[in-house]
Parts: C-alpha cells; structure tokens; sequence
C-alpha cells in the first residue's frame, strides 16, 4: 500500500479519482442528511417525546457501532469497491422499508440495520479519500471534501422544505440519492487503492484505539454534536414556537456554514497546526451554544446557526486532517473504522441523553448539553497540548 500511495502521488495528481469519491459521499449525505430530520418530524407528529425521538435516532449509530470492527475484514475479503457498492444498494432498500412501515416500533430494528449497512460504504470511501490526497495539501482538499460534504448535509433538510415531509416524496428522494452514490463509486472503481498488502492483518479497530485517544473524542464530540441537532433541532425548535419549514431551513444553514467556512478551516490547519485549529473550533462551537437560546427568535440565529455549524463540524475535518498526518495503508483503513464506531458511540448517546436532559430542565437542555460536552474537548485538547 505504501508504494502505491507513492505511486499515486508521483504520477499526475489524482484529481478524478478524488472528484469521483467526493460526489459519492455528497450524494450520501444528502440521504442521510434528509432521513434523520424527517424520521424526526414524523415522530414528533405521532406524539412522541424528546427522548424517544432520540432514542429511535440512536439505532443508526448503534449500527455504526456494531459494524465497524467489521471493515477492515470486509475489505480485505471481499474488496473495499464490492462492499461499499453492495451497502450502497442495501441502504437504498432499508430506506423504501422505512417508508413502508411507518411504525415507531418497527423503525428500531429497520434504521439500526440502515446504520450497520452505511458505515462501510462511508468509511471505505473517506479512506479513500485520505489515501489520494497529496500531504502538502491535505488541509485544504480535506476542506473541499467536508465543505461538499456539509453541501449535501444542507439539500438533506432543504428538501424537505420542497416536497414536505408526508407520504412517500421524501422517501423516494432518499432512496434515489442511495442509487446515485453507487453509481458515482462504480464510475471511478478502477482508479481507487486497493487496501490489500501484507500488513493487512495487523490493522484492526483494537490496534488503533489506543494510538489515538484526543482524535476518537473529538469525533465523539462532533459525532454528537450533529446527532443531537438532526434529531432534536425539530424538539427545540418547536419549544420556541416555530413551523417545521423554519426548522428544516435553520437546519439547512446549520449545514450550509460548513460550504462557507470549511476550506477556511482547512487552511488554518495547514498554517497553524490542527491541534491548534481543533482548540478554536471548540471554542468557538462553545460560544455558539451561549448564544442560541439569546437569538432563537431574532434574525441573528441565522449567522450563529451558519458559524455555529461550521465549527462544530469543523471538528471532525481537524481529526481527519491529523489521521491522514499520521497513519497510512490498512492501518488508515482502521483509524477511518474506529472513527466510525466512535462516530457511532457519539451519535448513540448524544440524542437520548440531551432528550433526558430536555425533560429534566426544559428545551434549554439542548444548547447546555452540546455546549459542556464542546468545552470538555477544549480542556482536553489544551491538556494534550501542554504535554507536548
């Protein structure tokens, strides 16, 4: 694998290769982007609590979870490229069955199978990703890449606002963006690495986690951090007073921050360091808690909620900066696994612990709930920093 990064990177850049990666999981975000504020508002319509909603949100990280280990063996016995197609097409069936069975009780088992099948066809192309991007700008292409990403995040729950949230629309946009993924991936297969050498066995989730232990919680963090705002922005939002299409747009600008401001991110990483681009980051997503509640109702709540999600996604594109710096081949295979089973972890107790919180104290439990858990990852990445 070594020499074939070497190979890649000697040669004319990979810049198809890349394009055709970044479309696939763009594509892939708007599925998911969409499925998770939708599930939500359908559950809201039913009566369902706070922390019900997210404890049916839960499902699809615990997927994450539980199928993550499993990846790098996947890859190495059936091929990265046949199993992120075959998950691609997998995804697109559970999501029709979701639409077909709008049953609280059946939706646990049918969204954690959504999860399990989506991390590896998201995982194998974000370390892809990785794989074929030049070292000397990492920081910026990884900003291109999260900036496209966070575009598809944001049609997710704009969509919505076009074709609504009843009957079978929304579903049917979904399942099409799950079509199209596959399609792109099978579009640039032959350009991709393989992931296949002699080192392969050693690389697993067990080997990684302990290598890496301020990266895997800044993932929590942002793993979290979205979780909660896909799936408890509409329980929030509707604390305050507001119609479904407010919140699906402030969702949407939510995301859309991320178009604006990753690449900008990005280059901070390159010139300042991302441990230092990381500690900004959460701080500033810390700030942006403090003031949600302030200017929920006011015209301000747009540029906080477009700032607010920038940074606060902005963690993760840090972690994945510093994950390329210093792993590579199989071993990068399983870095992008841990992160995904700890994206899991993160996604599984965000929602249903800040939907406790929010009967405890009120919707205020939403902003004071994300925003100590972003000041925790400060201190950490400070403790971090005064070590080195």
């Amino acid at each position: 694998m070594a020499n074939e990064e070497l190979q890649i990177q000697s040669n004319a850049k990979p810049w198809a290769a890349l394009a055709g990666i970044i479309a696939t999981v763009s594509v892939f975000a708007i599925a998911q982007g969409l499925s998770y504020p939708l599930l939500s508002f359908i559950l809201q319509r039913q009566g369902m609590s706070p922390g019900l909603i997210g404890l049916s949100a839960a499902m699809t990280p615990l997927g994450f979870i539980l199928s993550a280990p499993l990846i790098p063996w996947l890859s190495r016995h059936f091929g990265a490229g046949r199993t992120a197609l075959s998950c691609a097409g997998l995804a697109a069936v559970l999501l029709a069955v979701i639409g077909w069975q709008q049953n609280v009780l059946v939706w646990f088992p049918l969204r954690f199978l959504l999860g399990f099948a989506v991390n590896p066809l998201y995982v194998i192309s974000e370390t892809w990703m990785i794989a074929l991007t030049p070292p000397a700008q990492r920081g910026r292409i990884m900003g291109v890449y999260t900036s496209v990403i966070s575009a598809g995040f944001a049609l997710g729950p704009l969509t919505l606002t076009v074709v609504g949230t009843h009957g079978w629309p929304p579903f049917l946009v979904g399942i099409t963006a799950f079509v199209l993924c596959g399609l792109c991936l099978l579009r640039v297969l032959p350009k991709l690495p393989k992931f296949n050498n002699g080192h392969a066995q050693q690389a697993s989730v067990r080997r990684f986690v302990p290598q890496a232990p301020l990266l895997l919680f800044a993932v929590f963090t942002a793993a979290a951090f979205e979780q909660v705002t896909l799936a408890l922005m509409s329980a929030y939002g509707q604390g305050y007073g507001s119609p479904e299409a407010r919140i699906s747009t402030l969702l949407a600008v939510f995301a859309a921050g991320n178009i604006a401001l990753q690449i900008p991110l990005g280059m901070l990483a390159e010139t300042q360091g991302s441990n230092r681009a990381l500690m900004f980051c959460a701080l500033t997503t810390v700030l942006g808690c403090l003031l949600l509640p302030l200017s929920f109702n006011s015209v301000f709540v747009w540029p906080v909620a477009f700032v607010w999600g920038a940074v606060s996604f902005g963690i993760y594109t840090m972690a994945l900066i510093e994950l390329g710096e210093r792993f590579s081949g199989p071993m990068l295979m399983a870095g992008n696994a841990a992160f995904a089973m700890v994206w899991g972890v993160g996604g599984i107790a965000g929602p249903p612990v800040t939907g406790a919180v929010m009967e405890l104290v009120g919707i205020q439990g939403f902003s004071l709930t994300l925003g100590l858990l972003c000041l925790a990852l400060a201190v950490a990445t400070q403790l971090m920093q005064d070590r080195r």
